[in-house]
């Protein structure tokens, strides 16, 4: 597949310039990482969870973890993450668990931690939509793409 058809169509709108990246099939997004030569806190991840609005997409990097309780606090109500069904019909032209982070792509409201280190760098890349493709993109790409995006702090490094 290498990019999902609705995530091209959308940087291609946003005339982001992109390359993708190769690596052999991975299942989680630190072995991603590995397999594709890349530094755990350079591959953004998505998150889809479900809060009392829908759902949401969560991004941060590979090598942090979402802290679900700094999350509930910052959106002042429950949250509770999905199953791969869930992300099945919502990402239903991606693999089920190659979740590109670009929510709003999908028209998803999307929140992310730029206290990360996904506000610092040169280079960003993040799942293409299946297990064996990435997108790389320059970081201040990456910081106009989250424009729209919520900020706060939810994770911590791994």
């Amino acid at each position: 597949m290498a990019i999902a058809p609705r995530l091209e169509k959308y940087l291609r709108e946003r005339q982001v310039k992109y390359k993708v990246v190769i690596h052999p099939h991975s299942e989680h997004s630190m072995e991603t990482a590995e397999k594709a030569h890349v530094p755990g806190d350079a591959l953004a991840k998505g998150v889809l969870v479900k809060d009392d609005d829908g759902y949401l997409m969560v991004v941060l990097p590979a090598d942090y973890h979402i802290e679900l309780e700094s999350l509930k606090k910052l959106l002042k109500q429950e949250v509770a993450m999905v199953d791969e069904v869930t992300l099945g019909v919502v990402f239903n032209d991606c693999e089920v668990g190659a979740v590109p982070p670009i929510g709003m792509a999908y028209g998803l409201k999307t929140i992310w931690d730029p206290t990360s280190s996904l506000g610092a760098l040169d280079q960003v890349y993040f799942e293409a939509g299946d297990h064996q493709s990435l997108v790389r993109i320059s970081g201040v790409q990456f910081h106009e793409l989250m424009a729209s995006a919520e900020r706060g702090e939810f994770s911590h490094h791994i």
